[in-house]
């Protein structure tokens, strides 16, 4: 069909009630009539015509003219005079609508037509994926011990018969979608030539395979980039995945997914005890023997951070594996760590609707809760594999590294080389977990007091992801326990629903309070630049509407972190400790807190949330109570308190929703720091941290309207009110 023909089938959806305009019947229509050719008497005539013919229908109209196209969609002459009479049409408008209705079905026939076509050719493309996993990865079906090729002309040529049966279906697909949208495919995707494959298989497991893979041609229309200098979001738009860029991606996660169960293997030659014994370091040159080809040179300035760590969890595998495959639920896993991760596409699903064969491409925040780390924001795709015996392995690799595999570092400050978990179920709801980080970045950007955590992989590294799910786990399980703590006085008052309830709140009140501390885009902090303050001093704002649990108003947050000569653990007993609260928190009132609850999330009583009072004041008279929550593991400590009205958190405990308790968070994140002078020698001798990084955060509300202007006054209080505390906890500390 041509001319107005294409309106009809590419411009809007089809309306019954839109103008009816065809200049001829489809092909093979045994109704066709001979329109008059050459030009109108004149142009009045003309006029008349199309005023004529555009006219619309009326709903009772609609309706019986779709009865009738069920019982017959091509009238003869002589049933559309009759069925024109009784609607009050004549027989040309009765035709132009059945001849629209009938363009209109072809339409939508080929369109699922070609949505077939497409599945099955996701599938054949699956199969052949899964195929050359299969070939890279070999195992006896008789004992599942790993073999080798023996015949490999073998496998490319079986390789070459489905590659070519792969090019027969993207010919029918591309065929299919010519006809539909009226013009080449080429013209979409760009030329088809460049899915050529490549027939010299490497069938070493590792990231040498990539060099050819990920590799794509500098007119690839991939438009991810990040505008890393501010940390800010992208400035370009991320666009819908054409079928080039997603056999790339499936390309470079099977790649990734191959160099990661390398770095997994328990005797591999990657891997070397660090001094102190207490972690696994990457072997960087031999690193760089086995992948060097897509990688390059690290610039100057870049640090490699590499870890891997090995853990029981208690989660099952398959729980393991949905956790790790729900945005929602992996971002609620990881507290403190991921500030914000969104869904961007799903470029391949899973085999039998399960996440085999998964491959998603994220956009995602990491944080470390100080404002000396700048968050890492970077696009990532996610590919999840099962494997022989019940195993499992997700893995992600950063799209910087498809991009610009050679990796010139003009632009990008860090990036996700192929890091991720190797789960595998164990049984009694417990599962093994191989962690391992790979990443890049700038130490540039990098305080000096916390490059060295950095680098001890205690930031960002595998151990913090391992140390941060076994916690969250245990704390699952004991929290939701009977376990009461002697003399609490909401004994009977908890239900299980209010336990729950209590969670989602600190789940809450924990991710503003880090967010406030790194400046993160989920809660839309803006940094403010105030003279006169000391340079380590981040103070920021953001204005509440009205938001379920905001305040509504300007917000103050400011934070800080300093370099504090005592051991992490005994910095933080002091700071959780009741009854020392009044030497450093105004909250206190100059006394000791009482403790009205604590619910225990640990079993050695230390991680908790507790609900803390005035002890001049009664549980039932305050107004204000206090609601903390303290946890410390292997990786660092924290501790995180807000004010909260006593009306609201009893309403809380007997289970009602917590969305609508308004809650502004302060608190201490502490980490172990690096020695200095003879505390240097001193950790060395007992192969301890001596000395910590404290990170001091408060948020408070200046001013209850939203639109108002901030002023010197409020900044200065911030600033007041931090020094003081700092100043109080090292009079109390004694340093």
């Amino acid at each position: 069909m041509e001319g107005q023909g294409h309106l009809v089938i590419y411009g809007e959806p089809y309306n019954q009630n839109n103008l009816q305009l065809v200049e001829r019947e489809d092909s093979g229509s045994d109704n066709s009539e001979d329109f008059p050719e050459g030009p109108s008497q004149n142009q009045n005539n003309t006029n008349d015509q199309r005023t004529k013919k555009c006219t619309r229908h009326t709903p009772q109209q609609i309706q019986e003219l779709e009865n009738f196209f069920k019982i017959c969609a091509h009238p003869n002459e002589t049933q559309r005079l009759e069925f024109g009479r009784k609607l009050g049409l004549d027989s040309k408008q009765v035709k132009f609508w059945f001849q629209n209705r009938r363009t209109q079905l072809k339409s939508q026939k080929e369109r699922h037509e070609n949505v077939v076509l497409k599945q099955e050719y996701d599938k054949i493309m699956h199969e052949n994926f899964v195929l050359k996993d299969a070939m890279s990865n070999p195992y006896c079906q008789n004992c599942g011990a790993p073999n080798f090729l023996g015949e490999i002309s073998i496998g490319q040529h079986n390789l070459r018969v489905e590659n070519d049966h792969l090019k027969d279906e993207l010919s029918r697909v591309c065929s299919a979608a010519e006809k539909l949208l009226g013009k080449p495919i080429t013209d979409y995707v760009g030329p088809i030539s460049v899915l050529t494959p490549n027939f010299n298989l490497d069938l070493s497991m590792g990231r040498g395979e990539m060099n050819g893979l990920m590799s794509p041609p500098p007119a690839l229309p991939i438009t991810m980039g990040r505008n890393i200098e501010t940390g800010g979001p992208s400035n370009t738009t991320l666009t819908a995945c054409s079928d080039y860029e997603k056999s790339v991606f499936m390309q470079a996660a099977m790649a990734a997914m191959n160099e990661l169960l390398a770095l997994a293997q328990t005797d591999s030659p990657l891997w070397c005890t660090s001094l102190h014994g207490d972690k696994e370091v990457l072997i960087h040159d031999e690193y760089m023997k086995k992948f060097a080809g897509s990688i390059g040179k690290i610039p100057c300035g870049f640090i490699t951070d590499a870890s891997r760590e090995t853990g029981s969890v208690l989660i099952s595998g398959l729980e393991l594996v949905e956790t790790m495959m729900v945005t929602s639920r992996w971002q609620d896993m990881f507290p403190c760590m991921i500030s914000k991760a969104a869904f961007v596409e799903l470029v391949s699903s899973g085999v039998g609707g399960t996440h085999d064969g998964e491959l998603q491409l994220l956009n995602v925040e990491f944080i470390f809760p100080s404002p000396l780390v700048p968050f890492r924001q970077e696009k990532i795709l996610r590919f999840c594999k099962q494997h022989l015996g019940g195993m499992w392995t997700v893995v992600d690799v950063s799209v910087d590294l498809i991009r610009e595999p050679l990796f010139s570092g003009s632009s990008v400050k860090w990036r996700r080389l192929p890091s991720g978990c190797i789960i595998q179920d164990v049984g009694h709801g417990y599962s093994m977990v191989t962690w391992i980080e790979h990443v890049e970045y700038d130490e540039n950007y990098i305080h000096q007091l916390y490059r060295s955590l950095l680098r001890s992989g205690k930031a960002f590294g595998s151990q913090k992801w391992l140390a941060t799910l076994q916690r969250e786990r245990d704390s699952a399980a004991v929290f939701m326990s009977a376990k009461t703590f002697p003399g609490d006085k909401t004994v009977g008052i908890v239900t299980p629903e209010g336990k729950k309830s209590v969670l989602k709140l600190m789940r809450r009140l924990s991710n503003n309070f880090c967010a406030g501390l790194c400046g993160s885009s989920a809660c839309r902090w803006e940094k403010l630049q105030v003279g006169g303050f000391a340079a380590d001093l981040c103070i920021m704002s953001r204005v509440g509407l009205n938001e379920p649990g905001e305040p509504s108003g300007v917000v103050l947050s400011a934070s800080t972190s300093i370099w504090v000569p005592v051991p992490r653990r005994h910095l933080f007993d002091f700071l959780r400790d009741e009854k020392l609260r009044a030497e450093w928190d105004i909250l206190a009132n100059g006394g000791p807190l009482e403790v009205i609850s604590r619910l225990f999330k640990s079993h050695d009583e230390v991680n908790c949330v507790s609900i803390l009072c005035p002890q001049e004041t009664s549980a039932k008279e305050s107004n204000m109570l206090i609601l903390q929550e303290s946890w410390t593991d292997r990786t660092g400590s924290f501790i995180v308190y807000g004010p909260v009205d006593s009306t609201s958190i009893w309403s809380v405990l007997r289970g009602e929703d917590s969305d609508f308790v308004i809650l502004l968070p302060s608190g201490f994140v502490i980490s172990d720091a690096p020695m200095v002078g003879n505390l240097s020698s001193l950790a060395t001798k007992n192969n301890t941290a001596v000395a910590s990084a404290l990170t001091v955060g408060f948020q408070i509300m200046v001013n209850n309207l939203p639109n108002a202007n901030l002023t010197k006054e409020s900044i200065n209080t911030v600033n007041d009110l931090m020094s003081r505390t700092i100043q109080k906890i090292r009079v109390s500390l004694r340093i």
